[in-house]
């Protein structure tokens, strides 16, 4: 079995983002822990643990996990620990703003359990990050990098974006120097994509942003590809890269199509060729556990052409 518990809160939406958030400058850890754990109970009778009764994967997604307390953390994987047995080797994995990792906070994870963190970088340049709307500034990565190293966290992700559009001047190759300088284990470089509702789609719709045209797209994913091999990983999936050994096993089983259940506003969970998914909003989700309620919104059932698909 793998687990993905979804934590919405957000100090602020990224320009590109259309997922599932919550701005909030005072995150409500307890309230949000209370009912990912009456989520939880809800779970436990739930068929597809029958086919895989061992946890293998846990994965705190966002949202920004690291926005939550440690304690928060600490408290679901005990409740987790405590109903269901969790793999000797699990792998488990939080995702981090480079601005909440501070040396207590990453001992924190490491004490609870958390063994691997992906930390949301995006870019090193200051103009860059500043038009994405992201938090953090250059100097704040490599402190978090050895705040997650001193920790005893030996399993390290960067994400980056490229494919940006070209009046920002971004320096795609520099990004990477400066990415494969702090060594870490994996990279997930994910190529920009205008959504609409999100502050990039409206900038895009008024014609006041130009998106990247699809040459300059392609020669800096190919860019990445070379370097990548370059430096020793192993480009496994299109948006994902390793060193040896350093595969990220939740993502993996999500291709290999194996059961997993999701807790939190907008997570989906499936086994076989089932998907079920819960409300979208945090409001909603803690009001329907809070009288009681399941906080299941749909189900789908995948036909052979839409399995071969995902």
């Amino acid at each position: 079995m793998h687990l993905y518990l979804h934590v919405p809160f957000c100090a602020r939406r990224c320009s590109y983002c259309d997922f599932a958030i919550a701005v909030r400058r005072d995150v409500p850890s307890d309230a949000y822990v209370d009912a990912v754990l009456r989520e939880w109970a809800l779970r436990q009778t739930d068929p597809v643990w029958d086919a895989s009764p061992e946890v293998r994967t846990i994965y705190f997604g966002g949202g920004t996990p690291s926005r939550v307390t440690p304690a928060s953390i600490g408290r679901m994987l005990e409740r987790i620990a405590a109903d269901r047995t969790i793999a000797a080797d699990a792998e488990i994995t939080l995702e981090a703003n480079p601005e909440d990792v501070t040396g207590s906070a990453a001992a924190a994870w490491r004490a609870f359990g958390v063994n691997r963190v992906s930390l949301g970088v995006q870019s090193f340049d200051p103009t860059v990050l500043q038009w994405m709307h992201r938090t953090h500034t250059a100097a704040q990565v490599p402190e978090a990098v050895d705040a997650i190293r001193s920790s005893g966290i030996e399993d390290l992700s960067l994400d980056l974006i490229f494919g940006l559009p070209t009046a920002l001047g971004r320096d795609w190759r520099a990004d990477l120097a400066h990415a494969f300088a702090l060594q870490p284990e994996h990279l997930s470089l994910y190529g920009l994509t205008v959504e609409a509702h999100t502050p990039l789609g409206h900038w895009t719709d008024r014609g006041e942003v130009a998106p990247v045209d699809e040459d300059r797209y392609a020669a800096e994913f190919l860019l990445a590809h070379d370097a990548l091999g370059a430096h020793g990983y192993e480009h496994y999936e299109i948006s994902n890269a390793g060193l040896p050994g350093h595969r990220a096993r939740h993502n993996s089983a999500y291709w290999r199509r194996a059961p997993f259940v999701g807790l939190g506003p907008a997570a989906h969970s499936g086994m076989g060729n089932e998907r079920r998914w819960n409300v979208r909003e945090w409001s909603a989700y803690q009001r329907l556990l809070a009288s009681g309620n399941s906080p299941l919104e749909g189900r789908e059932f995948l036909d052979a052409a839409a399995v071969t698909l995902e």
